[in-house]
């Protein structure tokens, strides 16, 4: 009992949601991921510098030895992101992350975008982002569609204010805010994302794959949106969509936002 109030009064261990971003690796080439991934950073260094990521190498054509995906964990260091952890995939990547001292993360979730001919034997880390400067011609309005429901569960409503820092995650289920979410805060849901105030961080809506997620803004001025891993970011937001009521959908690999007080 003695040894149980010293630990208690040292620490608290507990368990919660964390966003971590994913690196799959298509090929073994340390200086073509640390490029892929440098230019990701200095397009969006509010999202990517010193993002901690996973290194999926479930991709790659050949097992690699630990000296090999040690260098390929150096390249990912190099370009300005924190590797936190190996991807589970195999009984031989497990083998590594023991070796290189590195925990697994098993089923580990994530949206990557349609490879592409010509990029096909480029890293990146996934989903990869949209350009930084939304264009409006890509946010025509859209018939407004009812959210549909994440699953059984029942919508998850928070009703303070999301502090910076702070995230909310509404597992298998829409989320309703009825406060402001502030810069460096986050909201997720595995369904869709309601926020009735001011949206000045991040909103991911269909964290499991739902693409038929939406995101319902009152007052819009997000660092980024994402729905179902496909996701964009903003430095400056289009006149148009700046403080107004916005919606943002995917239509096929494309996640548009449209006004909503037309």
């Amino acid at each position: 009992m003695a040894a149980k109030s010293v630990t208690d009064s040292v620490c608290d261990l507990r368990f919660g949601q964390v966003g971590i971003a994913n690196v799959r690796v298509t090929g073994n080439n340390p200086a073509a991921l640390q490029a892929a991934l440098a230019e990701r950073v200095h397009k969006a260094p509010q999202l990517f510098a010193r993002a901690a990521v996973v290194l999926d190498l479930g991709h790659l054509q050949e097992d690699i030895d630990r000296d090999a995906c040690a260098a390929l964990l150096d390249a990912v260091r190099a370009a300005g992101m924190l590797p936190v952890a190996l991807a589970y995939g195999t009984r031989h990547i497990e083998a590594l992350a023991q070796a290189l001292d590195l925990p697994l993360i098993a089923k580990f979730r994530a949206a990557y975008e349609p490879a592409l001919a010509d990029t096909a034997a480029a890293p990146a880390p996934e989903p990869a982002p949209m350009p930084r400067r939304a264009r409006a011609a890509e946010a025509e309005a859209a018939p407004a569609a009812v959210s549909p429901a994440a699953a059984s569960a029942p919508t998850l409503h928070h009703a303070q204010a999301v502090r910076s820092g702070q995230q909310v995650y509404a597992e298998a289920r829409d989320l309703v805010v009825t406060a402001n979410v502030a810069a460096g805060a986050e909201v997720i849901s595995d369904g869709s994302i309601h926020i009735y105030g001011s949206l000045r961080g991040r909103a991911l809506a269909g964290a499991g794959g739902n693409e038929q997620a939406r995101i319902y803004c009152q007052s819009f001025h997000a660092d980024l949106v994402s729905i179902a891993g496909r996701y964009r970011n903003f430095e400056e937001i289009p006149g148009d969509l700046e403080g107004r009521a916005v919606q943002c959908w995917l239509e096929g690999e494309k996640l548009l936002i449209a006004r909503l007080d037309h």
